[in-house]
């Protein structure tokens, strides 16, 4: 989907379009957590201090997240999905792989199933999509970011090659920043670079994550799509409308906390072994820590408890801190008596 959060804010409310906006913080305190593309032109981004992209863009207006109003929307562009496949691995709420291998009866290729997909979005959520096909995981996701925003980008078996030269390697879908600034350290800067390192070579930087940098920049991706992802953690978390430095007022936000956790772990019938605290610095450093035991929770009295004891830990709270959060992870297996022996007649 093209800027997801700030189109349905838009769609929602026409006073909002053609105009930049973030969702997310405020001029004063905040993370960005969209930009339309009319802020993007201003270079605001994701991820990015409210506070810098308001200097970025003095015109931006900053607009509240309604992240169940984003749930509804990604379920009904599931539900469009599901008229031309089954095998759909969402990545995200507004992203998604999806395998026509075996096309819909009525299509001949890939491509105008993507083309009427994109359409039937518009035309049913007044909405816009951008999508990449092509013969595997990492080159679709390569392409549908080829074209934005309201494109489509195809790759072929035999363009593949001339697109992975010419790419830069921190575009690569799958190498972070530290791995991109690894590569440039090296001298590596674009995928006609990475083809010419033998992989005997990349293995001596990367270990076990050679053969895959080696695979993907030959446009080599085996991997499947994967309908269902097991949750791996449950979270939740608070940003301060000013630094707190008092144990006080940071305790009373870790309960607040503890109960949203609580809520969501009933919810997702799930609970967790491990808590983990993290604590982001009004300097914008981060720091996380950790608590394991033996007893699988979701109640918001252990969770604060345990959470409780790792603030207690924290150093240097008087630096003053912007943002707490909790996360409950190491979940119960659901599979019971895993190994009992197995009883017939004999």
């Amino acid at each position: 989907m093209d800027a997801f959060f700030c189109s349905v804010e838009q769609r929602n409310n026409p006073e909002l379009r053609g105009k930049p906006i973030a969702v997310g913080g405020s001029k004063q305190r905040g993370v960005v957590a969209a930009a339309s593309y009319e802020a993007r032109k201003f270079g605001v981004k994701s991820a990015m201090p409210s506070q810098t992209a308001a200097k970025l863009c003095p015109g931006l207006i900053f607009v509240k997240p309604n992240f169940e109003d984003y749930k509804t929307v990604s379920n009904e562009i599931r539900s469009i999905f599901k008229r031309y496949t089954s095998l759909i691995e969402p990545l995200s709420l507004d992203e998604a792989f999806l395998d026509v291998s075996e096309l819909p009866k009525g299509f001949e290729s890939a491509t105008a199933v993507a083309e009427q997909i994109r359409q039937e979005i518009k035309a049913e959520l007044n909405l816009t999509a951008s999508a990449g096909v092509s013969y595997n995981k990492f080159l679709a996701k390569m392409a549908s970011d080829q074209n934005k925003p309201d494109g489509i980008f195809i790759i072929t078996p035999a363009r593949s090659k001339e697109f992975l030269s010419q790419l830069k390697i921190k575009e690569f879908f799958g190498i972070g920043k530290v791995t991109a600034a690894k590569f440039q350290k090296m001298g590596i800067l674009y995928g006609s670079d990475l083809l010419k390192i033998p992989l005997i070579t990349l293995k001596q930087h990367f270990g076990k994550s050679a053969k895959g940098y080696y695979n993907l920049v030959r446009g080599i991706d085996l991997r499947t799509i994967k309908t269902s992802k097991e949750r791996k953690s449950i979270g939740s978390e608070r940003t301060f409308l000013n630094d707190l430095d008092n144990f006080e007022d940071l305790s009373e936000s870790l309960k607040l906390i503890a109960e949203n956790i609580e809520r969501r772990c009933i919810k997702a019938n799930k609970k967790g072994r491990t808590i983990t605290l993290k604590i982001k610095y009004g300097d914008f450093s981060q720091i996380t820590r950790s608590i394991t035991d033996d007893d699988f929770k979701c109640d918001k009295e252990l969770i604060f408890k345990q959470s409780y004891k790792l603030l207690a830990k924290t150093p240097d709270i008087n630096r003053g801190i912007r943002l707490l959060g909790i996360s409950i992870s190491n979940f119960e297996s659901k599979e019971k008596n895993e190994f009992e022996q197995l009883k017939f007649p004999f």
